[in-house]
């Protein structure tokens, strides 16, 4: 289960939670996409109905809606399942402040769906820092983090990872920052590799050998109601996602495999 996370907006948070899931699925895998952003670009993406009035994961996390009623197969891609994100949630944030146990709603919707049938799941967070973000890293174990290949890139992730660690201390102790994947990287500028430079030097082998390139295909996608792997799937993002799917494959086997 992994939470993707990062402040920062148009870093490709939507875009890496639905290429990754859509390529695991490709491969057999079971997986699970959960909306956790009031705008619903992920269910966009995975042709999900999000319209004003959807049971979506606004009533799972406020009136404790069950989980399984709201998750819906995703059209053309067997083993690929989504849980819608409305408008609603934008009002989440206010409303979870006075609940019990407002931090790990999401966990306990999770925990009752009984998620081990699905191989994988991805939480795909707003770009901010709040209680919707905070359930989600109560939630995974594993924290993936993308990184896009600009000037701005590091400014805020320190921020970042001190609420990561603060979730860990006090609220999910298996929880682990475990990928970090470059996007939006355009070979034909110095900063880009400057920047890919940098991310590697600081954070070593966090980060998937894979990089996303700039890609008109992967902006077209979401509009036809497809990820990249359908859309366009000889395409250079297709491509990109596949093979960083096939990196998180083998580090999870490699983990179950040492555990």
């Amino acid at each position: 289960m992994l939470t993707v996370s990062n402040q920062k907006g148009g870093v490709g948070k939507t875009t890496t939670s639905v290429n990754l899931a859509a390529a695991l699925s490709m491969h057999g895998q079971r997986v699970l996409v959960v909306d956790l952003d009031p705008q619903g670009n992920a269910s966009t993406a995975l042709a999900t109905d999000h319209r004003a009035g959807t049971p979506s994961v606004y009533q799972v996390l406020v009136d404790d809606l069950p989980l399984s009623s709201i998750v819906k197969p995703v059209p053309d891609m067997p083993g690929l399942f989504c849980a819608p994100a409305t408008l609603d949630l934008a009002g989440a944030e206010i409303e979870l402040v006075p609940m019990v146990g407002r931090e790990t709603r999401l966990k306990r919707a999770l925990a009752a769906f009984e998620s081990m049938e699905f191989d994988y799941i991805f939480i795909d967070c707003p770009p901010s820092l709040g209680l919707l973000t905070v359930n989600a890293m109560a939630a995974a174990q594993e924290v993936l983090i993308p990184i896009q290949c600009e000037y701005y890139a590091l400014e805020g992730l320190s921020q970042l990872l001190q609420n990561v660690e603060l979730v860990r201390v006090h609220l999910n102790q298996t929880l682990a920052l475990s990928t970090i994947l470059l996007t939006m990287y355009d070979g034909r500028t110095r900063l880009a590799s400057q920047v890919a430079d940098e991310v590697r030097s600081h954070f070593g082998d966090t980060v998937l050998d894979s990089v996303i390139p700039r890609s008109v295909r992967l902006s077209e996608a979401p509009s036809y109601g497809q990820s990249v792997m359908t859309y366009d799937p000889g395409s250079s993002g297709a491509m990109a996602y596949m093979e960083a799917a096939r990196e998180i494959a083998y580090r999870a086997a490699a983990l179950a495999g040492a555990s």
